[in-house]
Parts: structure tokens; sequence; C-alpha cells
């Protein structure tokens, strides 16, 4: 028999991670509705057309097609044979797959919209929280299953609705006590680059190749612009564009003078300054202009966000944007929509390195009870139930044994009190409370344990 394992880029959770990853979900959450947004969700499988052709080219090679059932029927074999020799040169093949896992949460998203278009209250704020499934290469911080966090408003143009999302952002990372900075670009102000070098259908090849300046540097994206067919005198534009720095107020006066009277780059530059004008509500966060994030998806049409974490290293752990006609690609246009996402795998590793999480989120069972005898332990039982009507966590020890074995269990569970019910307890109807943690105790009547503060 072969050893256990896990599939390549998968995680087992234990007690103490899903606590912590609860924490981070019900805190995202609780933003998200504090804003409006209401609650959705998606299978965890698509019809392969619905996910193909909506993240590029480099997006599509990461989707997890499934195998169609039926695969050994011998009737369909010799069609199976054929089918997978068009698997195998990167073509698609109904008769072997038409379902995928799940890429992320927007597309899904689109395709629910597209579908109940006519039942839905616009602007329609929803929020999600469910894995997704890449065939990516794993690595620190990056999986093939992990969960994403988005909210999204769709039917709206307003940049208000950005206004917003920023503000869901500087707030949830403030309430998870990571400190992060918040980088914004407009894809408008990408298309305008493209126009400067030579044509709008060039904005694909620029911004893939710009997406993996942090990875690559600035040498690699000149190389990968060059064999993506642009010209030297396109590359030195590029490569002024994406050496912009300084503050905010520079890097927006660098960019006028770089695309002139581009109508394109003006559009997108309102837009950015549209959104600087609102501070964030926190005084830490700030939002940064980042000319060099490119998001790769090309579903993006407007301001596009990316959050890193300071002082850590680690990709980012949020990102998202206006998307304009994403329902179009189903059919159903003029639907616009902007969203963000939370990378929750990536901000429990941030805050893991950080220790950022609260004590008390370790804290499962409250209150220990206690066995040592049949007729103590029915009291007990008695007791636990009446707190436990009241919400606090209790348990009790599984069999009677010594004392020390029952403190042992306590701590390593780290359960900060006892409650103690001998013979004499018993008696004279009360108990003893120990608190674990300060190694204190008292005599309470039972009235009195029911009313305590745990």
């Amino acid at each position: 028999m072969s050893k256990p394992s896990l599939p390549q880029g998968t995680r087992d959770f234990n007690a103490e991670t899903v606590r912590k990853r609860n924490y981070i979900f019900n805190t995202i959450r609780s933003v998200f509705e504090v804003y409006g947004f209401q609650p959705l969700e998606t299978p965890a499988m698509e019809n392969l057309d619905t996910l193909m052709g909506k993240y590029g080219d480099e997006g599509d090679k990461l989707i997890f097609k499934i195998l169609n059932n039926g695969l050994d029927n011998t009737a369909k074999q010799q069609q199976a044979k054929d089918d997978f020799e068009k698997i195998l040169s990167g073509k698609n093949a109904k008769g072997i797959t038409e379902r995928a896992l799940r890429y992320d949460l927007t597309i899904p998203f689109a395709r629910y919209v597209a579908m109940n278009h006519g039942q839905l209250t616009f602007p329609f704020k929803r929020y999600q929280i469910q894995p997704v499934w890449r065939a990516d290469r794993p690595q620190r911080g990056r999986y093939r299953e992990f969960y994403q966090c988005d909210c999204d408003v769709v039917g709206s143009y307003s940049l208000l609705n950005e206004v917003e999302l920023a503000h869901i952002y500087a707030t949830a990372f403030e309430k998870l006590g990571v400190a992060v900075e918040i980088k914004i670009n407009s894809r408008k102000i990408l298309a305008a680059l493209a126009e400067l070098c030579g044509g709008a259908e060039k904005m694909i090849d620029i911004t893939i190749a710009i997406d993996k300046l942090d990875k690559i540097g600035i040498e690699k994206v000149k190389d990968e612009l060059i064999q993506r067919g642009l010209n030297e005198s396109q590359i030195d534009i590029i490569e002024k564009y994406l050496s912009i720095s300084g503050n905010n107020h520079e890097k927006l006066l660098a960019i006028r003078s770089l695309a002139g009277d581009n109508a394109t780059a003006k559009k997108g530059i309102d837009e950015i300054e549209y959104l600087l004008n609102y501070s964030l509500p926190t005084p830490d966060s700030r939002l940064s202009i980042d000319f060099t994030l490119a998001r790769g998806l090309n579903y993006y049409t407007g301001i596009i966000f990316e959050v890193k974490a300071k002082g850590i290293q680690m990709g980012s752990i949020g990102g998202g944007g206006r998307y304009d006609d994403l329902t179009g690609t189903f059919d159903v246009p003029n639907i616009p929509g902007v969203g963000i996402s939370f990378g929750v795998d990536r901000i429990y590793d941030v805050m893991e390195e950080l220790n950022l999480f609260p004590e008390t989120v370790q804290t499962a069972t409250q209150v220990l009870f206690f066995n040592l005898g049949e007729a103590e332990s029915k009291a007990a039982f008695g007791l636990m139930q009446q707190l436990r009507a009241k919400n606090i966590r209790c348990e009790m020890y599984h069999e009677q044994t010594k004392f020390d074995k029952q403190f042992k269990y306590a701590d390593k569970k780290q359960i900060p009190y006892a409650v103690i019910i001998g013979t004499k307890e018993l008696e004279e109807g009360n108990c003893n409370l120990k608190n674990l943690r300060e190694s204190t105790q008292q005599t309470l009547t039972n009235g009195q344990l029911l009313d305590f503060k745990f």
C-alpha cells in the first residue's frame, strides 16, 4: 500500500490554522457587510467555455480542466484517443473535457450576472469567499488550491465605487493589523502607452511583459518585448514609462509629459486624480501610484489595484480593478463593474510571520469540567449544559482519571479555565473554578458559576 500524500500545492488545515483563517474570513466579511455587500456562492466547476479566453494566454494555461465521465466506455475510446491528441497539442476537445475548476471568482460572478441580470437590483454589490484552483508551480505564497475573498459592484460607472473599494482595503487590513501599501494605476494609461508604441493591438503584449517586471527585471522585460515584435524606439518609450518615479504628484507630472495630448491617457490620469482626492480612513494607509502595475488579466479597463504588505517579502496580497464590459463576453453587454480580491492564503502567511494573530483566536474550549466520578460528572454535566446554553464553550474530560492527566489535557489544548466538582463540592452545591493561565482558584456556588464572566 502506498504512503498517503497530498496533491502538490494543496494543504490540510488543523484546528489552529482553521481558527486563524476564520479570523481573517470573519474580519474581511464584516467589512464587506458594513459597506452593503451581500454574499454569493457559485459552483466549484464551470463550463470550460465560460472560463477560456478570459484570462489571456498565460492564465488559460493554468486552468484545471476536468475529464468527462464515461471515458471508459468502449464505444467512446477511439474518439477519446483522437481527442487526447488535440489536448496534447494545446487544443480543447469536448469529447475529453467540457468543464473546469474555477480559476477565480470574477468570471463566475460575471456569468451569474449575465444569467440573472433581469432579477438583480443595480448597482448590485456582492461578496464571495470560496476556493479557486490554478495549475501553477507551487511555491511560498502560491498554491494550486486557495481561497479568494472578493467584493464587486456591477451596474455603475461611478468612480465612487473605486473610492469605497480602496477604503475597504484600508479598513480590513487595519483591523487585521497588517500595514500595507495600496498601489493603483489605470489600464487606460497602459492603453495610451500601447497607442504611443504603434497601436492599441500591442497592449496585451506590453502588459504581459510589464506584469513580469518584479520577477525578471527590466532587461528581460525588454528582451520579451523584442520577441513580441516591438522595435527599439517603442521599447525606449516603455522604458521611460517604467522609470517614472517620485511621489504621486511627481508621477502625474511625468506621465502627462510622456503622454502629451493623448486622449486615452488623459482619461486615465483624471480617474487616478479623482481617487487620490479622497483620503483613506486610517492614518497609516495611503494610495500610491505605480505605473509598472499592469494586472495581467485582459478584462480590466480602468483603475486597477494591488496591495502589498510592508516589512515582509511577499507577493501581492490583494488586487482588482474595473472591468466595464465583462458580461459582454456572455452576450449581455453594457453592464460595467469593478471589484477587488483579498489573497487569504498570503495574508495568513504574512500574519503568521509577523505574529499578528490575537491570542484569543486560539481559544476554542473555554472551560474544562474535570471528571471525578459518576455522581460528580453527572452534576458537572448539568452545569456544563447550562453554560453551553449561554454560548460558553465547554467540554468534560472523557473518563475518570488522575488530576495530573486532566490538567495536562487542559494545558495542551490551551483551555483557560477548569471546573472541579468533587465529593465535598457535590454535597455543598458549589464548585472550584481554576484560572489555569493565572494559577488562581476560587470557590463558587453553582449559581455564581453560571453568571461568571469567562
